[in-house]
């Protein structure tokens, strides 16, 4: 019986993101692709008998009780009425506030693991149906496979997307999601498109938008500048935002994402990254 598992929990991008509605709970209804990405926080999982559960090292600047981790934690030691506890260690190499994932990423992984070590027993798509209880991008990483998302991200179909490349820029600047979505500038009419829309366009990295992006350029500067110095760094290439920012990404080859990694403006984080095509720490189901 396994007591110890370790888990990467990768970043994803969003390669475009609509706005398509607001659903009178006032969540705004998506339509994204997630492509996951090779930026991967490490968490390590061990069980424990007393049913205590203490976080070790993570995200010191959040108080343990409100952390994803945490509460994914309880949560399904609440529903599986599980009489043991863990330990939980984290290591964050994903930016926080940066439209990445990292929270639900570690969140899944989180529930995924102790699924396991626990032996609760729960399938996958009752972590899902869990894990969105706590976020809406947390069922996605569970999927574990790049997907088509709709609903406000927990519609999924699995999606096979090509190899690419991407260079991912972190402006060091932290934006609140709630008060993108909560902007009166935010579009929130979006006409809907199908997955087929996407995979016949030709040029996948140039469908669509981020709805978002309009709303967080006017109010951070640092997040204009790093598509603008993208798009005369790679004139070729679309840079957008993923999710609700702060980062902004270019899909180029891998020369060129080299070479922007060693001009990136001091001030800034860059990071090469590799799309994946599915979730590094566990076999996701057909």
């Amino acid at each position: 019986m396994m007591a110890t598992m370790q888990l990467l929990a990768p970043a994803k991008i969003n390669l475009f993101l609509h706005v398509t509605g607001q659903r009178s709970d006032g969540y705004h209804l998506l339509q994204t692709v997630f492509q996951l990405i090779d930026l991967s926080d490490e968490v390590t999982l061990h069980k424990t008998e007393d049913g205590q559960i203490t976080r070790l090292s993570g995200a010191q600047n959040i108080p343990a009780e409100q952390d994803l981790v945490i509460r994914a934690a309880k949560l399904l030691q609440s529903k599986t009425q599980t009489n043991f506890g863990c330990t939980i260690e984290l290591k964050k190499k994903i930016p926080m506030g940066a439209g990445l994932g990292g929270g639900s990423s570690d969140a899944a992984s989180v529930l995924w693991g102790l699924n396991e070590l626990w032996e609760t027993g729960f399938s996958r798509q009752e972590l899902m149906t869990l894990g969105l209880q706590l976020g809406a991008d947390i069922p996605f990483f569970l999927l574990g496979k790049n997907a088509f998302a709709e609903g406000v991200g927990e519609v999924l179909q699995p999606l096979e997307l090509s190899e690419k490349t991407v260079f991912v820029i972190y402006p060091q600047t932290h934006i609140p999601t709630v008060d993108v979505f909560k902007s009166p500038d935010l579009t929130r009419n979006h006409p809907t498109v199908t997955i087929s829309d996407f995979i016949e366009s030709p040029i996948q990295e140039q469908f669509g938008c981020n709805d978002c992006e309009k709303v967080v350029v006017q109010k951070y500067q640092a997040v204009a500048d790093a598509i603008e110095w993208l798009r005369q760094k790679a004139p070729l290439s679309s840079p957008r935002m993923s999710g609700s920012g702060s980062s902004v990404f270019a899909i180029v080859d891998p020369d060129l994402a080299i070479q922007l990694s060693k001009q990136l403006p001091h001030q800034w984080l860059g990071f090469v990254t590799q799309g994946l095509h599915q979730h590094p720490s566990y076999e996701p189901s057909s």
